[in-house]
């Protein structure tokens, strides 16, 4: 049974991927420089997800306007602690969070049919203060998963389930949740 607050994502020793979702400018930049560049938004916070199902279902298989493109980011575990032990859950106060350089969000995990299940998904958010440590410092490569996430699409869209399960992303429990994000929950 999945623990209901649990990180699940593609991981090894140094590094988690996370993924997020572009329009084709931005994507096309961060693939030829290997890390974000204009036209990246440096001035706003933006949000990393370690669940590529959620992902797909925030951008409806990359077909949302703006989030046509799917972006697999890894970044080093290092960093990945580092907002997890300082990021504020935006359950708490709104003072609180406002102050926040790092906002963590759980949000119900989805299915490959896109259906909320009883255990939910994290989705941290980088505070304009630290996107510049995100782009250059944190960030390690930077893989095109659009053509990937198309053919998953197009699999599920003609039934075919169990050849779309076979291409998703490999993802398993992560280590080390703070308690802090999991209390009262």
């Amino acid at each position: 049974m999945t623990a209901p607050y649990e990180i699940r994502a593609d991981h090894d020793n140094r590094t988690i991927v996370v993924y997020q979702a572009y329009p084709a400018a931005v994507a096309d930049g961060a693939l030829a420089a290997g890390r974000f560049v204009p036209p990246f938004s440096f001035g706003r916070m933006t949000w990393i997800k370690p669940s590529y199902l959620w992902l797909m279902h925030r951008s409806n298989w990359a077909r949302k306007p703006g989030q046509e493109r799917i972006l697999a980011i890894r970044i080093t575990r290092t960093a990945w602690d580092h907002a997890l032990t300082h990021g504020t859950l935006t359950t708490r106060h709104p003072e609180e969070v406002a102050r926040a350089d790092i906002h963590i969000q759980w949000d119900p995990e989805r299915s490959l049919r896109g259906a909320a299940l009883n255990h939910y998904s994290i989705q941290v958010g980088i505070g304009r203060t630290l996107i510049r440590a995100y782009a250059d410092d944190w960030t390690t490569d930077i893989t095109d998963l659009t053509a990937r996430t198309r053919t998953i699409a197009d699999l599920l869209r003609t039934g075919r389930h169990t050849q779309a399960r076979r291409l998703l992303p490999p993802e398993r429990p992560y280590p080390n949740l703070p308690a802090s994000l999991t209390d009262g929950r």
